[in-house]
Parts: C-alpha cells; sequence; structure tokens
C-alpha cells in the first residue's frame, strides 16, 4: 500500500524527497489526467493522485507512508492507551490532593477538584474514542458528531 501512494505519482517510495518533487510530481499526474480535460481523462487515476498527494506533500506525511503499516497500527496506538490513561488520572489526583493539602475543604479547593476532574474528563475521551484508520487518532471529528 505504501508503494501505491508515491506510484499514484511516478515517485520512488523515499522519505527523502523534497516538497518541490511531490509538488512537480502531482501537477504533472494532475495535468494528464484531469477529468476536465478535452479527452475525459481519467478520474480514477487523478483521484488516486490527489488522495497520494494530500497524504504525501509533507515531510512528516512521507515520512509516516514510508514506516508502512507497522508504525502507525492501530495494535501498536491501543497498546499506549491506557497508560496515558492511567497518566492522566494520576496527574488529576495530584493536583486534587496538593490543592487539599494546600487550603484544606476551602470552597477554593471543590472549584481545584471540579476542574481537575473535568480536564480528565475532557482530555480522556482521546484515550477511549476508537483509533482511526491506519491506528491514528481522528481529531476531533468525533467530538463534532
Amino acid at each position: 500500500m505504501t508503494d501505491d501512494r508515491f506510484a499514484a505519482l511516478g515517485l520512488p517510495a523515499e522519505p527523502g524527497l523534497t516538497d518541490d518533487e511531490v509538488r512537480a510530481a502531482w501537477r504533472r499526474v494532475a495535468a494528464a489526467t484531469h477529468p476536465d480535460r478535452d479527452d475525459g481523462g481519467d478520474p480514477a487515476a487523478f483521484a488516486a493522485a490527489a488522495a497520494a498527494y494530500t497524504e504525501l506533500r509533507t515531510v512528516t506525511g512521507r515520512r509516516e507512508a514510508c514506516a508502512g503499516p507497522v508504525a502507525g497500527s492501530a495494535a501498536g496506538r491501543d497498546r499506549g492507551r491506557p497508560v496515558v490513561l492511567a497518566l492522566r488520572v494520576l496527574v488529576a489526583a495530584a493536583i486534587s490532593l496538593a490543592a487539599v493539602l494546600a487550603a484544606g475543604w476551602q470552597p477554593a479547593s471543590y472549584a481545584v477538584l471540579t476542574g481537575a476532574l473535568t480536564w480528565l474528563a475532557r482530555t480522556a475521551r482521546r484515550e477511549l474514542a476508537p483509533a482511526g484508520p491506519a491506528g491514528l487518532s481522528r481529531g476531533l471529528s468525533w467530538w463534532r458528531r
């Protein structure tokens, strides 16, 4: 699958490609396959090239594409989720404990406790949300639903 993205643009599968090389390949393929051409172009090839360019246009995107499915797999991402969630719980507990020890059970302590628990609930959603394609987080798209 990694080679398919590079092949759609006619490029070798190397992370060391420059932005200009990728952009030039995209423009060459787009000009040859665009559906608005007089001969009708090749809409399927154009769509594949557009998707490939979207992913490969940055250095980070090229590195991730060359790393393959092992580095970005859902299994690798899901293994770290419980650890991150546990660290978030520990941070919230430490903040709450520090607030109570510093101020006692004052109204301000309740506010800090509420803030720490709110922070935990808002940030833990990322670790509890299902991983998206290729194990990458879907960002905030699940939040907007």
